[in-house]
């Protein structure tokens, strides 16, 4: 994350940058994506503004904040950018979700694959997507006996990887965690 600081109409010190910079690489925690983040610190008839533009992969934030105080009008502009960085970070991970679950259902392909060029030998992989759903190993077993697969691919709550339970009869059960 490159960060850019301008001031104007002031000389900028060492502890306004010190602080500028710590504080915008707590917005790192947020969102990882951060390209740049340019902050424009100015000294307008008494009032300190500060002006935050945010630049990450496909998203541009702005804010803005006005107060008597240089560190207080910094502190209110990334109370404000970390605000629009949740509400980002939400819409895009609670949109992605939906979109995936319903977009690769029950999504396969084939794909030849040749082995031997000589005698054009070639096998046929079958790749199915799935999205995984955060399970215990209780709840996916018992998922696994209302569903029509032999197996489950799953993430595991406790563990927090993604296992597949294996059905071998109505008895027996096989899980391979990696």
């Amino acid at each position: 994350m490159q960060i850019t600081i301008t001031a104007r109409h002031f000389e900028l010190t060492k502890a306004i940058r010190d602080y500028v910079e710590t504080s915008c690489l707590k917005l790192k925690k947020y969102f990882d994506h951060i390209i740049t983040v340019h902050v424009t610190l100015a000294l307008e008839n008494s009032r300190n503004v500060c002006e935050l533009s945010l630049h990450a992969a496909r998203y541009s934030l702005q804010s803005e904040a006005e107060e008597m105080d240089m560190y207080l009008s910094i502190d209110t502009a990334l109370d404000k950018m970390e605000g629009q960085i949740k509400k980002l970070k939400d819409r895009i991970t609670d949109h992605q979700k939906r979109a995936l679950k319903d977009h690769f259902d029950d999504f396969s392909r084939a794909t030849d694959f040749h082995v031997n060029s000589v005698d054009r030998a070639h096998k046929t992989v079958k790749t199915k997507r799935v999205v995984t759903e955060t399970l215990s190993v209780e709840e996916a077993l018992e998922k696994i006996d209302d569903a029509k697969e032999d197996f489950m691919i799953f993430k595991n709550l406790e563990t927090d990887r993604i296992n597949v339970l294996v059905k071998k009869d109505n008895e027996f059960y096989k899980l391979f965690e990696p």
